[in-house]
């Protein structure tokens, strides 16, 4: 409804501007009459968008973080939710999950060693690039489904994936 409103008045002014009605000696006393002549029906509609907005917002919020687990050393295991383009390392140093990320995640090292447990979710993810499987070679506990988690980055398609922490570093 406030969109047609503001597209009705939006034409009306266009309308008025192409036919010269607002560019007369007095334009201030016209433009406040203009204003005012179709800005006062807006005037008397009351609009809450505060409640829909707080709606939309959490929804938009649910929306762009996927679900994660984290299978720590003890077998303990943590579920978190990770905003989208964030990466697993940053996420689980967030959580306080025991990972160290010693380069703090520029690929340096392979202190962010995770192992993906479902082959389902390792195949949705990119390939790892030279530089990720030159440090994966360093890897402590190394698997065919072995990453960086400071490569991995929250993605919607990877909403579940199941993360665990090598034994060690």
């Amino acid at each position: 409804m406030l969109v047609y409103k503001i597209s009705q008045l939006g034409a009306r002014i266009i309308k008025d501007l192409t036919r010269g009605h607002l560019t007369s000696a007095s334009k201030m006393a016209q433009s406040h009459a203009f204003c005012n002549h179709y800005l006062q029906p807006l005037k008397s509609h009351s609009f809450c968008a505060k409640a829909s907005d707080k709606a939309h917002e959490e929804w938009n919020e649910e929306k762009k973080k996927i679900c994660v687990t984290f299978i720590e050393k003890d077998g303990e295991e943590k579920v978190i939710n990770v905003p989208i383009g964030m990466s697993m390392l940053e996420a689980a140093l967030e959580h306080d999950i025991d990972i160290e990320g010693a380069c703090e995640g520029s690929c340096a090292c392979s202190t962010c060693h995770v192992i993906v447990q479902d082959m389902e979710y390792y195949n949705k993810l990119e390939d790892p690039t030279d530089e990720e499987n030159d440090m994966l070679d360093l890897a402590f506990g190394l698997t065919e489904k072995s990453r960086l988690g400071c490569q991995l980055i929250a993605e919607q398609e990877l909403d579940g994936i199941r993360l665990a922490l090598p034994s060690a570093t």
